[in-house]
């Protein structure tokens, strides 16, 4: 049971190609939520694609954006938020994520992420000669932080609609022990 926090949203983090748009933009439309991908929401304030600002400022800038951007969910309602794949590996952002977020993590293999992102030319951590090989370590390197989140689901050999019904029984479920734990 999740006790002591506000869970006003939901938040879906994961490795890259997992899932988390595509699934967050439907469970969004279910639960008549307001659906936010952090990647294009950078995009639109800074004016610039995710890919310029790696090639101008480095990942570092990049990083320093998204930590901004994780500090002002707390302030959000009924929201749906997809994060980039490496959000909660820097600085707090899973702590800042969970003040008013459930954070599902959608999990999927090496061999299923490479099938889903192989041909993307606008992923630039994925812009390698040996792309199974990156995924894998980058994989890895970040299962520790996904771990943390409060529930794991698997959306290798799933189709969407079931990873949305569980997305959405396991939120709605949380949700719901949390306003009776707060009574």
């Amino acid at each position: 049971m999740i006790t002591g926090r506000s869970l006003a949203n939901l938040s879906l983090v994961g490795f890259m190609g997992a899932g988390k748009s595509t699934v967050g933009r439907y469970v969004a439309g279910r639960l008549r939520y307001r659906f936010v991908d952090t990647d294009t929401l950078i995009e639109q304030r800074t004016g610039r694609k995710i890919q310029e600002i790696f090639a101008t400022g480095g990942e570092a800038e990049f990083r320093a954006i998204e930590h901004e951007l994780t500090g002002e969910t707390a302030q959000w309602k009924r929201t749906v938020i997809a994060t980039g794949g490496g959000l909660i590996t820097f600085d707090n952002n899973l702590d800042l994520l969970r003040k008013a977020s459930f954070v599902i993590c959608l999990w999927a293999s090496t061999d299923t992420i490479y099938r889903r992102v192989r041909g993307n030319r606008n992923r630039p951590l994925l812009q390698t000669e040996d792309l199974r090989g990156t995924i894998d370590r980058m994989l890895k390197a970040r299962a520790e932080f996904y771990k943390r989140s409060d529930l794991i689901v698997n959306t290798d050999n799933r189709s969407l609609r079931m990873v949305v019904q569980q997305v959405l029984r396991q939120y709605r479920k949380a949700f719901a022990d949390s306003r009776a734990a707060a009574k």
